[in-house]
Protein backbone atom coordinates (compact mmCIF):
# COMPACT_ATOMS: atom_id res chain seq x y z
CA UNK A 1 0.00 0.00 0.00
CA UNK A 2 1.35 3.50 -0.75
CA UNK A 3 2.12 6.03 1.95
CA UNK A 4 -0.40 8.34 2.67
CA UNK A 5 0.13 12.11 2.73
CA UNK A 6 -0.10 11.86 6.39
CA UNK A 7 2.22 9.05 6.67
CA UNK A 8 4.58 10.53 4.09
CA UNK A 9 5.49 13.71 6.52
CA UNK A 10 5.31 11.07 9.76
CA UNK A 11 8.57 9.41 7.49
CA UNK A 12 10.41 12.45 6.51
CA UNK A 13 9.63 14.36 9.90
CA UNK A 14 11.10 11.56 11.79
CA UNK A 15 14.10 10.19 9.97
CA UNK A 16 15.42 13.67 8.57
CA UNK A 17 14.82 14.94 12.22
CA UNK A 18 12.81 17.88 9.93
CA UNK A 19 12.44 20.87 11.88
CA UNK A 20 9.79 22.13 10.01
CA UNK A 21 6.61 20.38 8.17
CA UNK A 22 7.45 20.02 4.25
CA UNK A 23 5.34 22.69 2.42
CA UNK A 24 2.44 20.97 0.04
CA UNK A 25 2.27 23.56 -2.97
CA UNK A 26 -0.94 23.47 -5.20
CA UNK A 27 -1.37 25.41 -7.81
CA UNK A 28 -4.95 26.09 -8.71
CA UNK A 29 -5.25 26.77 -12.48
CA UNK A 30 -9.10 27.67 -12.92
CA UNK A 31 -11.77 28.91 -10.68
CA UNK A 32 -13.46 24.86 -10.40
CA UNK A 33 -10.37 24.14 -8.77
CA UNK A 34 -10.47 26.87 -6.56
CA UNK A 35 -14.06 26.08 -5.55
CA UNK A 36 -13.10 22.00 -4.65
CA UNK A 37 -10.06 22.89 -3.12
CA UNK A 38 -12.24 25.47 -0.70
CA UNK A 39 -14.60 23.33 -0.22
CA UNK A 40 -12.01 19.76 0.68
CA UNK A 41 -9.57 21.50 2.78
CA UNK A 42 -9.85 23.97 6.01
CA UNK A 43 -7.66 27.05 5.42
CA UNK A 44 -6.94 30.58 5.72
CA UNK A 45 -6.40 33.89 3.88
CA UNK A 46 -4.12 36.15 4.00
CA UNK A 47 -5.09 39.15 6.33
CA UNK A 48 -2.67 41.56 4.50
CA UNK A 49 -0.80 41.46 1.17
CA UNK A 50 2.54 39.17 2.41
CA UNK A 51 5.73 37.60 0.22
CA UNK A 52 4.82 33.78 -0.75
CA UNK A 53 7.75 32.73 1.46
CA UNK A 54 5.68 34.43 4.18
CA UNK A 55 3.03 32.82 3.73
CA UNK A 56 4.87 29.22 4.18
CA UNK A 57 5.74 30.68 7.14
CA UNK A 58 2.09 29.35 8.79
CA UNK A 59 2.60 26.02 6.50
CA UNK A 60 5.61 24.97 7.86
CA UNK A 61 5.75 26.51 11.61
CA UNK A 62 1.91 26.54 12.27
CA UNK A 63 0.55 23.88 10.66
CA UNK A 64 -2.05 25.60 8.41
CA UNK A 65 -3.09 25.54 4.99
CA UNK A 66 -2.68 29.09 3.32
CA UNK A 67 -4.82 29.77 0.23
CA UNK A 68 -4.02 33.07 -1.28
CA UNK A 69 -4.90 34.96 -4.91
CA UNK A 70 -2.88 37.95 -6.52
CA UNK A 71 -4.67 40.37 -4.12
CA UNK A 72 -2.79 38.74 -1.18
CA UNK A 73 0.64 38.22 -2.49
CA UNK A 74 2.56 41.53 -1.70
CA UNK A 75 6.39 40.77 -3.53
CA UNK A 76 6.93 42.06 -7.14
CA UNK A 77 9.18 38.91 -7.76
CA UNK A 78 6.37 36.65 -6.30
CA UNK A 79 3.89 38.04 -8.75
CA UNK A 80 5.95 37.92 -11.55
CA UNK A 81 7.21 34.10 -10.64
CA UNK A 82 3.09 33.18 -10.42
CA UNK A 83 1.93 35.27 -13.84
CA UNK A 84 0.34 37.51 -11.61
CA UNK A 85 2.30 40.27 -13.49
CA UNK A 86 4.63 41.10 -15.92
CA UNK A 87 8.01 42.28 -16.04
CA UNK A 88 7.99 46.51 -16.26
CA UNK A 89 10.69 49.18 -17.24
CA UNK A 90 10.37 49.59 -13.19
CA UNK A 91 11.41 46.19 -12.41
CA UNK A 92 14.63 46.50 -14.66
CA UNK A 93 15.94 50.08 -13.45
CA UNK A 94 15.58 48.94 -9.66
CA UNK A 95 17.68 45.94 -10.57
CA UNK A 96 20.21 47.40 -12.37
CA UNK A 97 21.54 49.11 -9.37
CA UNK A 98 22.36 45.91 -8.15
CA UNK A 99 23.54 44.34 -10.82
CA UNK A 100 25.97 47.22 -12.19
CA UNK A 101 24.11 47.48 -15.99
CA UNK A 102 20.67 47.31 -17.19
CA UNK A 103 21.97 44.70 -19.88
CA UNK A 104 22.61 42.66 -16.82
CA UNK A 105 19.64 43.35 -14.79
CA UNK A 106 16.88 42.26 -17.70
CA UNK A 107 19.39 39.35 -18.39
CA UNK A 108 18.82 38.05 -15.27
CA UNK A 109 15.22 38.96 -14.46
CA UNK A 110 13.99 37.90 -18.03
CA UNK A 111 15.49 34.50 -16.66
CA UNK A 112 13.83 33.59 -13.75
CA UNK A 113 11.50 30.83 -14.11
CA UNK A 114 7.33 32.12 -14.24
CA UNK A 115 4.19 30.87 -15.30
CA UNK A 116 2.57 31.79 -18.00
CA UNK A 117 0.83 35.33 -17.71
CA UNK A 118 -2.43 35.21 -15.62
CA UNK A 119 -2.83 31.45 -16.16
CA UNK A 120 -2.64 30.81 -11.81
CA UNK A 121 -6.26 32.01 -10.05
CA UNK A 122 -4.83 30.86 -6.25
CA UNK A 123 -2.49 29.39 -4.86
CA UNK A 124 -2.01 27.35 -1.73
CA UNK A 125 0.67 26.42 0.62
CA UNK A 126 0.10 23.61 3.51
CA UNK A 127 1.87 21.13 5.17
CA UNK A 128 2.51 17.78 3.46
CA UNK A 129 0.34 15.95 6.18
CA UNK A 130 -2.62 17.41 5.75
CA UNK A 131 -3.35 17.81 1.91
CA UNK A 132 -6.59 17.22 0.50
CA UNK A 133 -5.67 17.10 -2.51
CA UNK A 134 -2.29 16.29 -4.67
CA UNK A 135 0.37 18.97 -4.28
CA UNK A 136 2.38 19.97 -7.25
CA UNK A 137 5.43 20.48 -5.54
CA UNK A 138 6.74 19.65 -1.61
CA UNK A 139 8.79 22.33 -0.62
CA UNK A 140 11.34 21.70 2.21
CA UNK A 141 13.53 24.10 4.35
CA UNK A 142 16.14 22.15 5.68
CA UNK A 143 20.21 22.14 6.55
CA UNK A 144 22.96 20.71 4.50
CA UNK A 145 22.79 16.93 5.52
CA UNK A 146 18.81 16.57 5.36
CA UNK A 147 19.26 18.48 1.88
CA UNK A 148 21.45 15.51 0.74
CA UNK A 149 19.77 12.78 2.08
CA UNK A 150 16.51 14.08 0.43
CA UNK A 151 18.57 14.34 -2.92
CA UNK A 152 20.13 11.12 -2.40
CA UNK A 153 16.81 8.98 -1.79
CA UNK A 154 15.66 11.04 -5.04
CA UNK A 155 18.12 9.80 -7.35
CA UNK A 156 17.48 6.45 -6.21
CA UNK A 157 13.83 6.66 -6.44
CA UNK A 158 13.81 8.45 -9.72
CA UNK A 159 16.48 6.44 -11.14
CA UNK A 160 17.71 9.82 -12.38
CA UNK A 161 21.67 10.87 -11.46
CA UNK A 162 23.29 13.71 -11.47
CA UNK A 163 20.77 15.81 -10.36
CA UNK A 164 21.53 19.55 -11.62
CA UNK A 165 19.71 22.18 -9.37
CA UNK A 166 18.51 25.63 -10.33
CA UNK A 167 19.87 28.78 -8.54
CA UNK A 168 18.37 32.16 -10.03
CA UNK A 169 19.04 35.83 -8.03
CA UNK A 170 16.25 36.14 -5.16
CA UNK A 171 13.01 34.19 -5.64
CA UNK A 172 14.84 31.20 -4.00
CA UNK A 173 11.06 30.04 -2.66
CA UNK A 174 8.19 30.97 -5.42
CA UNK A 175 11.08 30.68 -8.54
CA UNK A 176 12.34 27.19 -7.17
CA UNK A 177 8.84 25.96 -6.90
CA UNK A 178 7.96 26.95 -10.03
CA UNK A 179 11.03 25.52 -11.85
CA UNK A 180 10.61 22.63 -10.03
CA UNK A 181 6.80 22.03 -11.37
CA UNK A 182 7.41 23.16 -14.78
CA UNK A 183 10.95 20.52 -15.62
CA UNK A 184 9.63 18.31 -12.91
CA UNK A 185 12.71 17.74 -10.82
CA UNK A 186 14.16 17.74 -7.95
CA UNK A 187 15.37 21.40 -7.07
CA UNK A 188 17.69 22.72 -4.51
CA UNK A 189 18.54 26.50 -3.90
CA UNK A 190 19.84 28.84 -1.22
CA UNK A 191 17.84 31.46 0.38
CA UNK A 192 17.13 34.84 -0.77
CA UNK A 193 19.07 37.60 0.58
CA UNK A 194 17.80 39.32 3.60
CA UNK A 195 15.79 36.14 4.43
CA UNK A 196 16.60 35.54 7.99
CA UNK A 197 16.12 39.27 8.54
CA UNK A 198 12.80 38.97 7.20
CA UNK A 199 11.88 36.11 9.56
CA UNK A 200 11.45 33.85 6.45
CA UNK A 201 14.46 31.79 7.45
CA UNK A 202 16.10 31.03 11.26
CA UNK A 203 19.35 28.43 10.47
CA UNK A 204 20.69 29.66 7.22
CA UNK A 205 18.43 26.84 5.42
CA UNK A 206 18.05 25.59 1.94
CA UNK A 207 15.45 25.10 -0.08
CA UNK A 208 14.88 21.99 -1.50
CA UNK A 209 12.13 21.11 -4.07
CA UNK A 210 10.40 17.65 -5.16
CA UNK A 211 7.73 17.49 -7.42
CA UNK A 212 4.21 16.50 -5.88
CA UNK A 213 4.20 13.03 -8.33
CA UNK A 214 7.37 12.26 -6.62
CA UNK A 215 7.46 12.83 -3.76
CA UNK A 216 5.18 9.40 -2.83
CA UNK A 217 8.24 7.27 -3.87
CA UNK A 218 11.19 9.43 -2.75
CA UNK A 219 9.26 9.34 0.70
CA UNK A 220 8.94 4.99 0.49
CA UNK A 221 12.49 5.21 -0.42
CA UNK A 222 13.46 6.70 2.93
CA UNK A 223 11.30 4.69 4.44
CA UNK A 224 12.09 1.68 3.02
CA UNK A 225 16.10 2.56 3.22
CA UNK A 226 15.94 2.94 7.31
CA UNK A 227 14.35 -0.13 7.81
CA UNK A 228 16.38 -2.68 5.90
CA UNK A 229 19.57 -0.48 6.82
CA UNK A 230 20.84 -1.20 10.46
CA UNK A 231 23.64 1.33 10.29
CA UNK A 232 20.82 4.01 8.90
CA UNK A 233 19.61 6.38 12.46
CA UNK A 234 19.81 10.08 10.85
CA UNK A 235 21.47 12.17 8.76
CA UNK A 236 24.85 13.19 9.70
CA UNK A 237 25.20 9.77 11.92
CA UNK A 238 27.03 7.85 9.43
CA UNK A 239 30.23 8.69 10.01
CA UNK A 240 32.57 7.94 6.79
CA UNK A 241 30.26 4.62 5.80
CA UNK A 242 30.87 3.73 9.37
CA UNK A 243 34.81 3.14 9.36
CA UNK A 244 36.15 0.39 11.79
CA UNK A 245 38.64 2.74 12.08
CA UNK A 246 36.84 5.49 14.08
CA UNK A 247 35.48 4.09 17.26
CA UNK A 248 35.45 4.90 20.98
CA UNK A 249 35.81 3.03 24.10
CA UNK A 250 34.83 4.02 27.62
CA UNK A 251 36.98 6.09 29.54
CA UNK A 252 37.72 5.24 33.45
CA UNK A 253 37.35 7.33 36.51
CA UNK A 254 41.53 7.79 36.43
CA UNK A 255 43.94 8.12 33.83
CA UNK A 256 45.82 5.26 33.06
CA UNK A 257 49.82 5.69 33.96
CA UNK A 258 52.05 5.94 31.32
CA UNK A 259 54.57 2.45 31.23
Amino acid sequence: MPLTYQEMEGVLMKELRLYHHPVAITFLFTEDEVDRFREATPHVVPARPLTFCQWEIAARMEGKTVLGEKKHLGCSAGKIAFGWAELEEDDIRAAADDFGSREVAELVLRTKPHLPLKSLKALAAGPLGRAAVPPHVVHFYCDAMQAYTLATDYMVAAKTHPLRPMICESSAACGGAVFCHQEQTFNLTPCCRGSYNAGKTERGEVNVFIPGMQIGPTAERLHKRVRTTPAYTFPGADICKNCPLIEFERGSRKPKKEA
